[in-house]
């Protein structure tokens, strides 16, 4: 038996990380780096309105966020890069896996980053 092309070998699988910001200037900042240094493919920017309990008080502001894609195999890069230039005390920082979406988009995203 005859074993098929590509069986065996390691993949990258694509995610989607998410994290907000305090302003548009430090978004872009880290999301630059990140796209920069091919720890990211890309990232979207934009501007949304965050209702959140923080240290025991109501909070209700507007922040940014970005949709970074990148790879599972890079999750951890981005995370400490985020949290090590992030002026939050706790960013929000999660990540879900990219389970569908078009070939030729997912293949530009795992040839993108390193």
């Amino acid at each position: 038996m005859q074993r098929a092309k590509g069986i065996g070998h390691r993949v990258k699988s694509s995610i989607i990380i998410f994290a907000t910001f305090p302003d548009l200037k430090t978004a872009k900042k880290i999301v630059r780096r990140l796209v920069q240094t091919r720890l990211a493919a890309c990232g979207n920017i934009f501007r949304i309105s965050s209702l959140f309990t923080w240290k025991g008080r109501m909070e209700d502001i507007l922040e940014y966020a970005a949709l970074i894609k990148t790879t599972r195999e890079n999750y951890s890069r981005v995370e400490s890069y985020i949290r090590k230039n992030h002026p939050y005390e706790v960013p929000e920082i999660i990540a879900w896996p990219i389970e569908r979406g078009l070939k030729e988009y997912i293949k530009w995203i795992t040839a993108s980053v390193l």
